[in-house]
């Protein structure tokens, strides 16, 4: 690749031209060989004018040529040979035959870089001969027929001019082509945002460079080829238009002039401009939202936010947000193709009434606003005073509410009256009044909007104690070594103290979990004392229990095992006296039957 301002040839440069004196050739009949066969190359070619060419084997293409002489051409037969061209070796042969004085240039044509030099050879059929140009020129070498001259500094085409006194003048010319580069190429700046969708016009600029045949302009973006124009005019302006894509964002542009000389033997010479960035954008008409409250009081900080979406791209974009020509700190974040910008707004004192809150996204050489009103407002807080925060039970107090204009005020506990800025109720002290909150509310009307603020106090009561049944049940029933709870409270302002005890002076626990004891059980004396006096109350506690289990189940064992055994000596001396007696009465039987025996007769 080329790199930027400088010029890079794609293919060698030629080598010198070799200059050598002209080969003379006899007159040639049509189709006859020519001697040049042995003693030239076969690429040479002949040239003659107003006829095709001929082609003699194996030698050269051969026309009749030297239209400026004033000659008649030939038609079949004879005709004389007049220059031949060798593109190999850039040799220029002529034909001494022809009539008059015969005059070559060699090279006919040349391309050099502007400020070069070139040789030129000129040969004729005689020794006057010369070169005629407008240039200084320097002869370098000469022979019998032929001159060699060099040209230095050559900056513009020229054609300088052989020519030959033999004894008519002639003449023959060479054609010098001058290249340069171009002394600048650049791609006018581009739109600092360009927005999709729309034309873009890329143009670029060429000054300088030759031959402009050569010369073409080529429009770049990055490596892609978007245009390829010949350079026309001085200086070249080359335009091209293309629609901008989101895809372009970032893209590099750039023109490139090419040089190409490789059918004149050189390279292809490439010079590229400084590439542009091109930015693009794209902002919509709608879709930017601002959110903010509609009312702010003095002295308090709301949030506003501002969201915009479908644009890119987002993070390019910037955000001003501001009440009148208080800029707001904001903050902003950017999700894709969207942002939101949010910043903390203050109420000033001092600056109440309409104000505008304005958000503006900037993106490219666009921007995007949207405005809300917003009313900054002053509200004091409602005045709520009691004549005395702290009263005993019995005391008249009187509870005032009031508010600035044109607020107005609702008191609770006040009867229902026509809203004002002032209200006020009297009430006789209890002790269901001990902690008591009144509330004091105002409303004011801000922009259409109803805004409210409260004031609050607490009304104290002092009062004696209070123990009552609800308090203090007064009678209590527990098993034996369950576990219970005395629940007794006293009231009053300021709390009283509760003792509860017994004649004997034990104390009942209250408030406290304890193990139920026969002990406990008996008549308690509950008293609850302040300084604003004391008051008692009798309860009962009572303990069911029940007599020692072991001893009884003693008792009972004891009775069924003497029972147990009181039955089983009874039936054993039963039977021992039924045996006794079974044994008395067999006795007896046979004491009869022994006494029987003995009265009775032999």
């Amino acid at each position: 690749k080329p790199e930027s301002g400088r010029w890079t040839p794609r293919s060698p440069a030629p080598q010198t031209p070799l200059i050598r004196p002209p080969i003379w050739v006899p007159r040639l009949s049509s189709g006859a060989t020519s001697p040049l066969h042995a003693s030239s190359s076969p690429s040479v070619k002949w040239d003659r004018s107003q006829d095709q060419p001929w082609r003699i084997p194996g030698a050269a293409t051969f026309t009749r040529s030297h239209p400026r002489e004033n000659r008649p051409s030939a038609q079949g037969g004879e005709f004389p040979l007049v220059r031949g061209w060798d593109p190999s070796t850039q040799q220029s042969i002529l034909d001494p035959g022809f009539a008059g004085a015969q005059i070559s240039v060699t090279p006919p044509e040349a391309i050099i870089p502007r400020g070069g030099s070139v040789t030129v050879n000129c040969s004729a059929s005689c020794a006057e001969l010369g070169l005629e140009i407008e240039l200084s020129k320097k002869e370098v070498a000469q022979g019998v027929n032929w001159k060699t001259f060099e040209l230095s500094d050559v900056r513009e085409d020229i054609s300088p001019i052989c020519y030959a006194n033999c004894p008519n003048q002639t003449e023959s010319s060479v054609s010098i082509t001058v290249y340069g580069f171009p002394d600048l190429v650049e791609l006018e700046p581009l739109p600092s945002w360009q927005p999709v969708g729309q034309n873009l016009t890329l143009s670029c600029q060429v000054v300088g460079g030759a031959p402009r045949d050569n010369l073409t302009v080529v429009l770049l973006r990055g490596e892609e080829e978007l245009s390829r124009q010949p350079a026309v005019g001085e200086p070249a302006l080359v335009n091209h238009t293309v629609e901008a894509r989101r895809e372009d964002h970032g893209a590099n542009f750039s023109c490139r002039a090419e040089l190409d000389l490789r059918s004149r033997g050189l390279g292809l010479f490439q010079n590229s401009s400084a590439p542009r960035q091109l930015r693009t954008y794209v902002l919509p008409d709608t879709n930017l939202s601002l959110s903010a409250p509609r009312v702010v009081e003095a002295g308090t900080q709301v949030l506003v936010e501002c969201v915009l979406g479908g644009l890119f791209p987002a993070s390019e974009a910037q955000v001003h947000l501001a009440l009148e020509d208080h800029r707001l700190n904001a903050t902003i974040t950017y999700n894709g193709d969207s942002l939101v910008a949010r910043a903390p707004m203050q109420g000033l004192a001092g600056e109440e009434g309409t104000q505008q809150l304005v958000c503006v996204v900037t993106l490219g050489d666009r921007d995007l606003r949207t405005r809300e009103k917003v009313t900054i407002y002053s509200f004091p807080a409602p005045k709520l005073t009691l004549s005395q925060p702290e009263v005993s039970e019995g005391t008249l107090v009187s509870v005032e509410c009031e508010a600035h204009s044109p607020a107005v005020v609702t008191l609770h506990g006040a009867p229902a009256r026509r809203p004002s800025e002032r209200d006020q109720i009297l009430l006789n002290a209890s002790a269901e009044d001990n902690e008591r909150i009144f509330s004091c509310l105002a409303t004011l009307e801000v922009a259409g909007q109803m805004v409210h603020k409260n004031q609050t106090r607490e009304l104290r009561v002092l009062y004696g104690p209070r123990l009552d049944k609800r308090d203090c049940s007064g009678n209590w029933t527990w098993p034996e070594g369950s576990k219970q709870t005395v629940n007794c409270q006293a009231w009053g302002n300021p709390t009283p103290k509760l003792t509860c005890s017994r004649k004997d002076g034990a104390l009942l626990p209250i408030g406290t979990q304890m193990l139920v004891k026969r002990e406990i059980a008996g008549t308690y004396l509950c008293r609850a004392e302040s300084s604003h006096g004391k008051v008692t109350r009798e309860v009962v506690v009572n303990v069911i229990y029940h007599q020692n289990n072991v001893v009884i189940i003693i008792l009972v064992a004891a009775v069924i095992i003497l029972g147990t055994v009181g039955t089983a000596a009874y039936i054993y001396n039963r039977r021992r006296k039924i045996q006794i007696y079974e044994l008395q009465k067999k006795a007896q039987e046979a004491a009869a039957l022994k006494l029987n025996a003995l009265a009775s007769p032999p």
